[in-house]
């Protein structure tokens, strides 16, 4: 440990940033047009998503343009789930006695529950998967490292907006915070540095995504598996994450709401996977269950 503590001194000397400066500006304009960078980055991780998961469903034996029927319905059914969890979790800015309940809909401004945007955006995905006659189970296999890669890039939003930081830290890697703005927490000084949670979360999603794709190959899993794993993975991140941020948020029994959902769904997920993987081993040999809704309505009636 003293060894540890020899050696940051030399990393912030000239290896290492001795800080890690936040972006001065988060909105700019074409125009009468706001362009926010929140916004920016989910938009860029929905891409990058769409694009991993047409080439995993292609993989798969599907029709690449069958992703984006399902995203469709998928897309907006999650930024919904999302803002939703986040409002129920994060209630005092919108309902408490300072807060604006119109800022609730403010979308643009931050603010997306990662567990209101699978849960209602996996509603979304079954509508799409039914109406295309494809198996969720496979769809959702094929989009699960694309998720982990589009909340690795929506956490830019994060760093633009100056938001969801951890504790004070000297680490070299510590993040500024504008203190003259709205984010910075009361009671510290100002060149007080903190823990960059976004670029922890950013780093422990890509990792994670790269190891679900080489599992994927190498043991060639399916029947949901791949999805039950990208679950277990993120949450075990967002569990010792969380525990550094100091945004307010919900507490229960002494500990952050996100917290407790990361323990409950991380653990329902290492069940799920292990019971699924007991009845099905292998990979489903057809993404397909039946023609799409829209094909089967000109099929001629043979009778």
């Amino acid at each position: 440990m003293n060894a540890v503590h020899q050696l940051l001194p030399l990393l912030g000397g000239g290896l290492l940033p001795t800080e890690i400066p936040s972006p001065s500006q988060s909105v700019w304009y074409l125009g009468p047009f706001p362009l926010r960078a929140y916004a920016l980055a989910i938009m860029a991780g929905i891409v990058a998503a769409l694009w991993l998961t047409r080439r995993r469903w292609a993989e798969r034996g599907g029709d690449p343009d069958t992703v984006l029927e399902i995203a469709f319905w998928a897309v907006p059914f999650g930024i919904v789930g999302g803002r939703i969890y986040h409002v129920v979790s994060s209630p005092a800015a919108y309902f408490g006695p300072d807060g604006d309940p119109m800022k609730a809909f403010a979308i643009w401004e931050g603010g997306l529950g990662i567990w209101g945007a699978i849960a209602l955006g996996g509603v979304g995905a079954w509508i799409g998967a039914r109406r295309q006659g494809v198996r969720f189970a496979v769809f959702a296999d094929a989009v699960a490292p694309g998720l982990l890669v589009a909340q690795a890039i929506g956490r830019l939003g994060n760093w633009f907006n100056q938001e969801l930081f951890g504790g004070p830290t000297d680490l070299p890697w510590g993040l500024r915070i504008d203190p003259a703005g709205p984010s910075f927490p009361d009671g510290y000084p100002p060149e007080t540095l903190f823990h960059p949670t976004f670029l922890y979360e950013m780093l422990w999603n890509l990792a994670a995504a790269a190891l679900i794709i080489w599992l994927d190959r190498r043991y060639r899993m399916g029947h949901g598996r791949v999805f039950w794993l990208y679950v277990l993975t993120y949450t075990v991140g967002r569990l010792w994450i969380e525990m550094l941020r100091i945004d307010p948020a919900e507490q229960v029994l002494g500990l952050r709401l996100n917290v407790w959902t990361s323990i409950v769904v991380g653990l329902g997920a290492l069940v799920a996977f292990v019971l699924v993987g007991r009845r099905h081993p292998g990979r489903e040999t057809t993404p397909q269950l039946r023609a799409p809704a829209d094909q089967e309505a000109d099929v001629p009636d043979p009778h």
